[in-house]
């Protein structure tokens, strides 16, 4: 039990009825999950108010209720008025796990892509120096040895202060998390006490229905964080960065191929070997020494530079990096998977225009025989994304193979409609498979010698969601039954 006060203490409210001179159970925004003396939050979302519930989650049980107008419930009940709810649980949530941020060293890191292969570089290189290092993120939240798998890039304020606390009681030090332009908008993150605040680079992205209104948005909500820490550190670089940490408070650090920045990257070295595609480069600046990364591409200097940057603040020797960085890998980003000795192919989540144009530019520079792309896109999404996705892949890819990902609630054959017009812009050849397993099996069947062939969009995804379900679906597992029905009818 909580008491109500103490939860309320870095808030400013109105008590409607009621005191708050009481103990409370539990912090509650799913009015399906209201016990007896819980605390209910009402919450407005894209589809439901949760102020409509009020007078359901008092027959339950609910003891208080966090509103942004008054409600209809029962004198016994007491309403908290407070400007804005989703800022009020955030707050309140942190009181109610005793504030376990300030316990450790936060590190966030923000930005359209990167964000995930710098938490886990981060993760590897502090955790050679022994430090505890949790990590939430888009593939899974880490949480000393357990591992939970994760639904949003930044989970719901709650979530976080609750992993918090689990990361305090296992002994974590530090935590590195992404931080998402909608956590940062729902202020899922609000009250978060940031050592570190990280801006990787930014394009439109999530710009639609449910999401942000447009590109400035995006850029302002993403710049939230750089008012939430205590150091900045960002990619000089990239052509929006002072828009975005426009109004920051905090002191900033840069990194980049840039002569002005503080971290620099230089006398860069693509690094191609029978079934390796690797890259080199030197840092310079604040630190200097050579690096080489198992993973290819100017994105992964750009990804390394960032992790090595962040951990010079925690005094990491040069020899410790480069152990740490050798053998970082990210499962869904850039992962290779043997098939064949003739051609290489690599799996990656590479799922908008900026991330693909990014990647597939970044493979050309391996010369490959042939550039082949397969992907789909999303359901229920902006239409632009195809059309955008649809262009970049015919105008750089030597092959196109259109397939499924999430239709979600549209038909399959309705998207890959949409990013034939973009397809349609160019000259780039194509094939359309729409069952994912199929095209897949396609691209195998059909590599040959010398090509590289990337599986975009799923990445570490291990599903398949259509109409409200989601069925399981890891594109190793199909690789897998693929390889094995091939050599079944091999050898039948």
């Amino acid at each position: 039990m909580k008491n109500l006060k103490a939860l309320l203490e870095r808030l400013e409210y109105t008590c409607l009825q009621g005191t708050v001179e009481q103990e409370i159970q539990d912090i509650v925004y799913d009015s399906r999950k209201v016990k007896e003396k819980d605390l209910f939050v009402c919450i407005r979302g894209t589809q439901r108010d949760g102020h409509s519930f009020a007078e359901e989650v008092a027959k339950k049980g609910a003891s208080v209720l966090l509103v942004e107008e008054p409600v209809g419930v029962p004198d016994s009940v007491t309403v908290i008025q407070v400007a804005d709810t989703r800022y009020a649980m955030a707050i309140a949530s942190a009181a109610y796990f005793d504030y376990p941020a300030e316990k450790m060293q936060v590190i966030g890191i923000t930005g359209t892509k990167g964000k995930t292969t710098t938490t886990y570089m981060v993760k590897s290189i502090l955790e050679s120096v022994g430090h505890k290092v949790g990590l939430i993120g888009t593939i899974e939240i880490i949480i000393g040895k357990e591992a939970v798998h994760a639904t949003h890039t930044t989970p719901e304020s709650y979530l976080v202060q609750e992993y918090f606390a689990k990361m305090v009681e296992a002994g974590c030090d530090i935590v590195v998390m992404e931080v998402s332009s909608q956590g940062l908008k729902m202020h899922r993150t609000a009250g978060i006490p940031f050592a570190l605040g990280i801006f990787t680079n930014i394009e439109p992205d999530h710009i639609g229905p449910g999401e942000h209104e447009n590109f400035e948005e995006y850029m302002a909500c993403k710049g939230m964080l750089f008012r939430q820490c205590k150091k900045g550190i960002v990619n000089i670089d990239d052509v929006h960065w002072r828009t975005v940490l426009e109004g920051h408070t905090c002191q900033l650090e840069t990194y980049g191929f840039s002569e002005e920045a503080d971290f620099r990257a230089s006398d860069t070295e693509l690094v191609s070997r029978p079934g390796y595609l690797g890259i080199a480069y030197h840092v310079q600046g604040r630190m200097e020494f050579p690096v080489e990364i198992d993973i290819p591409g100017k994105f992964s200097v750009y990804n390394s530079l960032t992790a090595i940057a962040i951990c010079s603040h925690f005094q990491v020797p040069a020899e410790k990096i480069q152990a740490a960085l050798k053998v970082a890998s990210v499962k869904g980003r850039v992962e290779m998977v043997k098939v064949s000795d003739r051609f290489t192919l690599m799996i990656d989540y590479a799922h908008n225009a900026m991330a693909l144009e990014s990647l597939l530019g970044t493979l050309r520079e391996y010369h490959p025989h042939r550039l082949v792309c397969l992907f789909g896109c999303g359901g229920n999404r902006s239409k632009l994304r195809r059309y955008e996705m649809g262009e970049v892949s015919g105008r750089m890819a030597d092959l196109t193979i259109i397939t499924s990902d999430n239709p979600r609630y549209e038909e399959p054959l309705d998207i890959i409609r949409d990013i034939r017009v973009g397809m349609d812009k160019t000259d780039g050849k194509f094939i359309e498979i729409p069952d994912r397993k199929e095209a897949i099996a396609y691209a195998i069947h059909h590599g040959e010698p010398g090509d590289i062939i990337v599986l975009a969009g799923k990445g570490h995804e291990d599903y398949q969601e259509i109409r409200g379900q989601k069925y399981p679906m890891d594109e190793r597992v199909l690789i897998a039954e693929i390889l094995k029905e091939d050599a079944a009818q091999k050898n039948g």
